[in-house]
């Protein structure tokens, strides 16, 4: 422990930078043993106040790498609401890891999650961000997303669903275990094989809930139909996060972003054309109406009839080769 050299009488400072130890000041007289043990006494006091002021934020790096992370949820088009529920998650998880530093009850970390919604509407990109989230924030060793369905977990015969579900919880340890339409493994009743995926991960969600999260997700009606035949597994899940469809401004933007990605642009005309395809479909009131597979797979198609509307022309410039027009999209 080091203190500063005091003032020795009228007139006399201290030398700079010099620094020695209260037992180094008793001997040489400047100071009685009674007041070195105040001084080594408040040194400690100080030390020991340390840990609130490292309470006061994240270390740098850590939140640095947060930040860049979520930037990039913030880059997704629409799912505002999705937005604002994974910041009061990564908020809710820092504000705990804190409150532990300074010695504070904190609440049980319990971070499985519902992610209801059609395909298409940005789950499993969510998904994967709060994976890497997690990881950098230390409640994640490895924070990688394991995805998988009924026909992984399930097996064929007794004992062999318990094996295969157990198989699956391995290899998502430390990051996250996604069940795509996850109320299928309900779907046979008690005596279907799935009852036992269901109890094996029920067990895992308490036996590694250290060392892992499970989200289950699926469309909006049978996820909800799934939880409240199984209210004990309800309970299990306390963030529950709902994946609007996309809007037909929003599909836009999104089909803008996959263009620009690729290098192609729209004309003008094959934009309204693409528009009048989007709303039409939105009209239709399809499950995969308002997402952004559709459009991927809009896209996609233009991009093929482009290429042979394009092909047997001998000389192509640059917009030529960028610009998608309206019959690309099967407009004439």
């Amino acid at each position: 422990m080091l203190v500063q050299f005091p003032r020795t009488g009228p007139g006399r400072s201290r030398p700079p930078g010099t620094a020695l130890r209260p037992e180094d000041l008793v001997r040489r007289g400047v100071l009685r043993p009674s007041e070195a043990l105040e001084r080594i006494s408040a040194e400690r006091s100080k030390r020991a106040s340390e840990p609130a002021a490292l309470s006061r934020a994240e270390p740098l790096d850590q939140a640095l790498r947060v930040r860049q992370i979520l930037a990039e949820l913030d880059e997704l088009i629409g799912l505002e609401k999705v937005k604002d529920v994974v910041r009061e998650v990564r908020a809710f998880v820092a504000i705990q890891q804190r409150r532990r530093v300074v010695g504070l009850k904190t609440e049980p970390l319990v971070l499985h999650m519902v992610f209801r919604g059609n395909p298409g509407t940005g789950k499993t990109t969510v998904a994967r961000i709060l994976g890497r989230t997690f990881r950098e924030m230390g409640v994640l060793s490895q924070g990688h997303l394991l995805e998988v369905e009924r026909a992984d977990l399930v097996g064929e015969y007794i004992g062999h669903t318990a094996q295969k579900t157990r198989e699956q919880l391995r290899k998502a340890e430390g990051g996250i275990l996604f069940i795509d339409e996850a109320y299928a493994l309900a779907r046979g009743g008690e005596k279907d094989f799935g009852k036992e995926a269901i109890d094996t991960l029920v067990k895992a969600m308490e036996d590694m809930k250290d060392r892992l999260v499970l989200i289950l997700a699926g469309y909006q009606h049978e996820m909800a139909r799934f939880l409240d035949a199984n209210p004990g597994l309800r309970s299990r899940f306390p963030i529950h996060i709902d994946f609007p469809d996309f809007t037909l401004d929003e599909l836009m933007q999104i089909a803008g972003a996959m263009l620009s990605q690729r290098e192609y642009r729209l004309s003008a005309e094959a934009g309204q054309g693409l528009r009048r395809l989007l709303a039409l479909k939105l009209s239709e009131g399809t499950r995969n109406a308002g997402n952004a597979r559709l459009v991927r797979n809009l896209i996609e198609a233009a991009i093929r009839r482009q290429a042979v509307r394009l092909l047997d022309q001998p000389e192509l410039d640059r917009e030529q080769l960028m610009t998608i027009e309206s019959e690309d999209f099967g407009e004439r």
